[in-house]
């Protein structure tokens, strides 16, 4: 049985495998679900999110960290369904970096929970949710918005500015953050985007 140690070792071996293989084999048209936004936004953001949420306890962190880092693993193997791929990856690679059954099953819980519409159950789960959507709430909110328009389109999607921005207006509406603290961070800067839109589809 490996020592506390080696686990650790392991685990950030885990974590760097996520990563290098996101930077290896994501298809370049993904300028939106690229490395940049779980190694930048999604990863930092649900460390900052647990911690005002008081997750404090070293392997939930540990979990959490690693679910950010493979909630877009699949879209190495596919766009559709990627949650269901990148849950296989998961289960494929972990054990070997000295994950348990039980961790790599709150791990795909995690990711399962950025599948839109979200559903989450758990903390864990509604902090990650919140985190891959925090830029719903952003001052860079329509660059990265346009960013993943540009994505959609490369994959084949044909998608007006209007037709965009009333697809994205309808989104904010109806989404809602589930962790009073991603709500108190971003609820606000949400509605301003919303504004932002309504305004740009009046000028198409």
């Amino acid at each position: 049985m490996p020592d506390t140690v080696s686990l650790d070792v392991d685990r950030n071996q885990a974590i760097a495998y996520a990563l290098a293989r996101l930077e290896r084999e994501l298809p370049r048209e993904l300028g939106y679900h690229s490395l940049a936004h779980t190694r930048d936004e999604v990863v930092p953001i649900a460390a900052r999110l647990a911690q005002l949420e008081g997750v404090f306890d070293e392997e939930a962190l540990l979990l959490l960290r690693t679910a950010a880092c493979y909630h877009d693993i699949g879209f190495v193997e596919q766009v559709h369904d990627h949650e269901a791929a990148g849950v296989r990856i998961a289960r494929a690679t972990l054990p070997g970096f000295g994950y348990r059954p039980a961790q790599i099953d709150t791990i795909e819980g995690m990711i399962m929970a950025t599948k839109l519409p979200q559903s989450p159950h758990t903390l864990l789960e509604r902090i990650l949710a919140d985190a891959d959507l925090d830029s719903l709430g952003r001052l860079d909110f329509l660059q990265r918005s346009l960013d993943l328009r540009t994505e959609l389109i490369a994959l084949g999607a044909s998608i007006s500015l209007s037709e965009w921005y009333q697809r994205q207006i309808q989104f904010l509406s109806t989404h809602r953050y589930f962790t009073p603290s991603a709500g108190a961070m971003r609820n606000r800067g949400k509605q301003h985007n919303i504004a932002l839109l309504h305004s740009l589809l009046v000028q198409q």
